[in-house]
C-alpha cells in the first residue's frame, strides 16, 4: 500500500494543455475517483502515474518515492484498462500469471498466487478457457485478477466498465468495491460515469478542462458544489439553474440580493414536491406555481419538465405521480437552493 501525491502535475501536446497543473494528496488505501466530461484530462493523468505518458510539468510520488523517471515495471504499480487487453492465445490461468513468469517467479508460488487470486475473484472453474470463450464481466475479471496478482502499492483503473451493459456494470462496480475491501490497497479509478463515482468512491476529484473544480466525498460533491460546473455535472437530472435578474424569481425563492449580489440560484430536481406534506413542519418551506410541459416515466421514479418564467424547470418525483398536467403547485425546503455569484462559484448563505 502507498500514498501517492500529484505536486504541480501538467501536461501538454506541444502548445495545447490538456493537465493543468493539478495538485492532489491520495492516501494508503484510499479509494479515489477521476471524474469529469471527455477531454477534461482525466485519462491522461492517470498515464502519468502509471508512466506511460511523459510529464510537462510537475512531480509524481508514490509513496515517499519521486517517480517521474521510472520505467512501469519500477512503479509497483498495476492497472486496468478499458480494453481488458488479455492475451487471446492463452488461458485464463495464463493471462492471470503471465507478469509473474516475466518477475521469474518460481512456478510454485506462481500456482499458488494465480489460485488465490482466481478464488477470490470466483474464476476457478474458468481457469482453461481462453478469452473468447468468457462474458464481458468475467473478462474485465480476469483483467482484474491479472492486477491483483502482483500485489501492487497502486490499482489504477481507466474507465473498466465502460463496454458493459447495464445490469454488468452494477455486478462488477459491487466486485471491485469488494476487491478493495479485500485488499486494502491505493486505488485510482477513472470515470465519465458518474453513478460509478457516487457509488465507488472514498473521495471524488472533479476535472473540467485539466484542472481540478472540487475534491470531496461524494455527499461533500453532490450537498455542496462549489460552482456550477460541479452543480451541474453532478446529478440527474442535472440541478435546476435561473438567472436572478428576474424580480419574481429572487421573490419566489426569498433571495435577498444584499452584500454577496447572487447572480444565479440553483436546486436539484429531487428537491422539489408536489406535495405538500414533504415540506410540512420545515421552517422555510415555501413553494412556486409552474406550468407542466411534459411527464417521462424511469421506473421507480419520473421526471416532470415544467415552464417557470419562460425556463425550463425539471422535477423528479415518485412514478406514481403520473397524471400531473397544466398550472401545479411545487414545494421545497429554502435551505436547499444553490446561489452563485458571477464567477459561477458557490455563496455560502
Amino acid at each position: 500500500m502507498a500514498s501517492v501525491q500529484f505536486s504541480n502535475l501538467a501536461k501538454s501536446y506541444g502548445d495545447t494543455p490538456i493537465v493543468k497543473e493539478i495538485n492532489l494528496d491520495i492516501d494508503h488505501g484510499e479509494f479515489i475517483v477521476l471524474l469529469g466530461p471527455s477531454g477534461c484530462g482525466k485519462s491522461t493523468t492517470l498515464r502519468m502515474l502509471a508512466g506511460l505518458e511523459s510529464i510537462s510539468g510537475g512531480d509524481i510520488y508514490i509513496g515517499e518515492e519521486l517517480v517521474n523517471d521510472l520505467h512501469p515495471i519500477e512503479r509497483n504499480i498495476a492497472m486496468v484498462f478499458q480494453s481488458y487487453a488479455l492475451y487471446p492465445h492463452m488461458t485464463v490461468e495464463q493471462n492471470i500469471g503471465f507478469s509473474l513468469e516475466n518477475l521469474k517467479v518460481e512456478k510454485a508460488e506462481r500456482i499458488k498466487l494465480v489460485t488465490n487470486v482466481a478464488e477470490m475473484l470466483e474464476l476457478t472453474p474458468l481457469l482453461d478457457r481462453k478469452p473468447k470463450d468468457l462474458s464481458g464481466g468475467q473478462r474485465q475479471r480476469v483483467a482484474m485478477g491479472r492486477a491483483m496478482v502482483r500485489s501492487p502499492e497502486v490499482f489504477l483503473f481507466d474507465e473498466p466498465l465502460s463496454n458493459l451493459d447495464a445490469k454488468l456494470r452494477g455486478q462488477m462496480r459491487k466486485e471491485i468495491k469488494a476487491m478493495h475491501k479485500k485488499v486494502q490497497t491505493t486505488v485510482i479509478y477513472v470515470t465519465h460515469d458518474q453513478v460509478e463515482a457516487m457509488t465507488l468512491a472514498d473521495r471524488i476529484v472533479i476535472l473540467n478542462e485539466g484542472k481540478i473544480e472540487q475534491i470531496g466525498t461524494p455527499k461533500q460533491i453532490f450537498d455542496q458544489p462549489k460552482n456550477t460546473f460541479v452543480a451541474k455535472f453532478i446529478g440527474a437530472p442535472a440541478m435546476n439553474i435561473f438567472n436572478l435578474s428576474n424580480p419574481k424569481i429572487q421573490h419566489d425563492f426569498g433571495v435577498s440580493m444584499g452584500e454577496h449580489n447572487p447572480v444565479l440560484l440553483g436546486i436539484r430536481p429531487q428537491y422539489l414536491y408536489l406535495n405538500e406534506n414533504e415540506v410540512k413542519g420545515v421552517e422555510k418551506a415555501a413553494f412556486v406555481d409552474v406550468e407542466v410541459i411534459s411527464s417521462e416515466l424511469l421506473g421507480a421514479s419520473r421526471h416532470i419538465k415544467c415552464k417557470y418564467q419562460d425556463q425550463t424547470l425539471v422535477v423528479e418525483t415518485a412514478s406514481h405521480d403520473a397524471t400531473v398536467k397544466g398550472i401545479v403547485r411545487l414545494y421545497f425546503n429554502n435551505t436547499q437552493i444553490h446561489l452563485f455569484d458571477e464567477n459561477n462559484n458557490t455563496i455560502t448563505h
